[in-house]
């Protein structure tokens, strides 16, 4: 049978030989898959610049509906959704300046974090400490008299 390749964009196997390689790795199908995996990382800054250069999809504005899918040239975005995008990356954008500034935490923040830590932490041990008596007493009544 022979080694078997797995490609994890396309999430399917074949013989693993040069030539199946080559024809998959080149083909549109595996180029689309691996091309959809690599925008679900991308920042928004860069959708926002190519969205924004892209000319609206007529189809898609009249019937919500595109054949194209994510292949399609033009873009999908309605005005709002521009406008929720380039709010997204203006709030990265500040809190990036706010880190590089070396800004504090907001206040509270850590003492919020301590509090919860002790709360867990309490009823962890309150919680340890039942089993412990559970189990001492379930012992002591299975010894013999």
């Amino acid at each position: 049978m022979g080694k078997r390749y797995f490609c994890d964009y396309c999430d399917r196997s074949f013989q693993d030989n040069l030539h199946n390689r080559k024809k998959h790795l080149n083909g549109v199908q595996h180029l689309r898959a691996k091309r959809v995996w690599y925008d679900l990382f991308r920042d928004a800054a860069a959708i926002l610049q190519e969205e924004q250069t892209k000319k609206p999809c007529r189809k898609f504005l009249q019937t919500g509906q595109c054949d194209f899918g994510s292949n399609c040239r033009f873009s999908h975005m309605t005005e709002q959704d521009l406008e929720k995008l380039s709010a997204q990356v203006q709030g990265e954008r500040r809190s990036k300046e706010l880190q590089q500034e070396g800004a504090d935490v907001p206040p509270g923040a850590i003492e919020d974090w301590l509090e919860k830590r002790a709360k867990r932490l309490s009823a962890a041990q309150s919680n340890s400490e039942r089993l412990i008596k559970l189990a001492r007493s379930i012992a002591v009544s299975r010894q013999p008299q």
